[in-house]
């Protein structure tokens, strides 16, 4: 026999979900960095109205510096000269930070994290930059310098196997793990995570939404609090 039901239709009986954004003031190094980025944008906004090239540049790099200011590198936008060809432009050359520096939403999401282990509660962390400007890898050692079990998800790990790599991973004692919300966002019941961060969220209300409720499920016993950490007054607190 089988009863096939939504989510809202036994959502009475699940336990509390809350959900909260955690806004964290830039480090001022990284504060003067970011602002020179954005005027660079804007002024090369200005001088190439309606490039699109400029806009998908800018977007992604201020979404993506503050939790790597450091290798962006030169942003270079496109145009088409009058002849046809198409030259390349300089948007802006962000500064190169301390890439040794623990940053402010760093330092914070250490902080919550120790204290959801510290709690018994295991933890699920969300990051959109995970290929070539990957942040994951930076944020598992943080993590395990502050003295947690972390492991990090990839896509090398097949959709079918994913179930069984967490349950894997559980059994050796991990505490907190990093993905792409991707790559978690359907088919997975990650019931041992209690707390669930977002340091990065795309644009994808439905992955968003799909993955931020992974914990909140049939069987689920205990409170899901779900955490938006984002640089404040940045393009991610926008994009959120």
């Amino acid at each position: 026999m089988a009863a096939f039901v939504s989510l809202e239709d036994i959502s009475d009986a699940l336990p509390p979900y809350s959900e909260e954004v955690i806004a964290v003031p830039m480090d001022p190094p990284l504060e003067r960095a970011y602002r020179q980025l954005e005027d660079d944008i804007k002024q090369a906004i200005r001088d190439h109205p309606g490039n699109s090239s400029v806009i998908s540049a800018a977007m992604n790099a201020l979404l993506l510096y503050p939790d790597r200011p450091f290798g962006l590198g030169t942003l270079h936008g496109f145009e088409t000269t009058d002849d046809g060809h198409r030259e390349r432009f300089v948007i802006s050359e962000p500064a190169d930070l301390d890439e040794g520096f623990v940053y402010a939403k760093e330092r914070r999401l250490i902080e919550e994290c120790k204290k959801d282990v510290a709690a018994g509660r295991g933890v699920q962390i969300f990051a959109v930059y995970t290929r070539v400007r990957d942040v994951t890898r930076r944020l598992q050692t943080m993590l395990e310098n502050a003295g947690l079990r972390c492991e990090v998800l990839t896509a090398e790990v097949p959709p079918e196997r994913r179930e069984a790599w967490y349950e894997r991973q559980l059994r050796s004692g991990m505490q907190v793990c990093i993905a792409h919300p991707k790559l978690c966002c359907v088919g997975l019941d990650l019931l041992h995570a209690k707390s669930l961060y977002f340091v990065q969220t795309g644009y994808s209300t439905y992955v968003l939404r799909q993955a931020s409720r992974r914990s909140w499920r049939i069987g689920q016993k205990d409170p899901i609090r779900v955490g938006y950490l984002v640089y404040a007054d940045s393009a991610q607190e926008s994009c959120l």
